[in-house]
């Protein structure tokens, strides 16, 4: 069967890349189109026709900004589908984008299935109907999210946090504490893991401010994990400093550090998954921030106290993203057992809920079902 795959973030890229590898093992015949990155490309063996470096804009304004390569964006990848003729068109997250083109593949007789929900439940519950109408199933991946959408009537499943899968995956390719310190010329001294986020905007508004507490960990070594997905330059102004910046290996360094500066995103639970005591930092442009703080409709934006419902890790949030609080908090983490302690066991309690493993599997044969299904 043929399957396209439309991710526009890094994180879209891993899960599908993951659900491919899954397909491949249920249907020997499968072929992939995509538009994603460079992990959706090493399983597929295909070129993505849009890579998500074109694809991956952040807040209101910015997309204002690039309106025209959105729409252009849009274009491509409507003419690819086409062409391509897919049994399956597979929505990876990414709603701004993939709304849009669910209703236009349903209008064309495309069988569209949308796996890692719009977060409709913070904002904006009147896409669940464009949803249920233009979706044959719906895969989520946060527990809670079942229920919201079966009181709406739609074909929903939850099948478990792909994220689960991706870390096993990638525990048995890591190498020793010991490797990894010298492979990157770290000093050897304990680990502090920067995570800035993977866009433009977010490294250069959050950056460095996050690096600014290094002087009061003077007996710790900060080390950034940086993005592929942007040119090597953006980290340039770290070499002064003397900040190490490694990549590709985001995992490895979380499993290593001994806490986290964390930028609010899929992070957030990766370092939960990985047992790694963390601060959450979020900052939006001004004006991005004011629309969505009208727009949206939650008591957190860690994914780790929205999956909980309580406040499980410190979020520094716009003003209060600081570098007084982000130290206040860091400190904490390093040096009040207790607490670190109470954060690892609520990280505990979060994996149960979450599924387990083989959750790219139980989705994968739902997806060669319906492909099988339209053909």
């Amino acid at each position: 069967m043929k399957y396209y795959f439309i991710a526009g973030e890094a994180s879209g890229d891993l899960h599908g890349s993951n659900c491919m590898r899954e397909i491949q093992k249920l249907d020997e015949d499968a072929a992939f189109a995509f538009t994603g990155g460079d992990l959706m490309e090493a399983v597929s063996n295909v070129k993505p026709g849009i890579h998500i470096k074109q694809m991956a804009f952040m807040g209101f304004v910015d997309v204002l900004k690039n309106i025209r390569t959105i729409k252009k964006n849009f274009k491509i990848v409507k003419e690819e589908i086409l062409k391509f003729k897919p049994d399956l068109l597979v929505l990876v997250d990414y709603p701004g984008f993939n709304l849009r083109m669910a209703k236009w593949a349903t209008q064309q007789g495309i069988r569209v299935d949308y796996y890692i929900s719009p977060t409709v439940w913070a904002w904006k519950e009147g896409r669940v109907e464009e949803i249920r109408k233009y979706t044959h199933k719906l895969f989520v991946i946060l527990p809670f999210e079942e229920a919201f959408y079966q009181k709406h009537n739609h074909k929903v499943y939850f099948t478990g946090h792909p994220l689960i899968d991706a870390i096993e995956q990638q525990k048995q390719k890591f190498k020793s504490k010991e490797l990894f310190i010298k492979v990157n010329e770290l000093s050897g001294k304990p680990i502090i893991a920067v995570l800035p986020g993977s866009r433009v905007q977010e490294i250069e508004r959050m950056l460095k401010i996050m690096l600014e507490v290094t002087n009061d960990f003077k007996e710790y070594e900060f080390v950034v994990a940086g993005t592929t997905n942007l040119p090597i330059s953006h980290y340039d102004s770290l070499k002064k400093h003397k900040i190490k910046v490694v990549f590709n290996q985001t995992y490895e360094l979380m499993s290593y550090a001994k806490a986290g500066i964390i930028k609010s995103g899929t992070s957030t639970l990766e370092s939960a998954l990985f047992k790694l005591p963390q601060v959450v930092c979020y900052k939006a442009g001004s004006l991005s921030f004011a629309i969505g703080k009208r727009l949206v409709n939650v008591k957190y934006i860690s994914l780790v106290n929205l999956i909980m419902d309580k406040l499980i890790v410190k979020e520094l949030i716009q003003q209060d993203f600081t570098s007084k609080n982000i130290s206040e908090e860091l400190k904490r983490l390093l040096e009040d057992q207790f607490y670190k302690n109470n954060m690892i066991a609520e990280y505990t309690e979060l994996t149960k809920q979450l599924g387990g493993v083989g959750a790219s599997e139980r989705i994968a044969k739902h997806l060669v079902l319906d492909a099988s299904e339209k053909k």
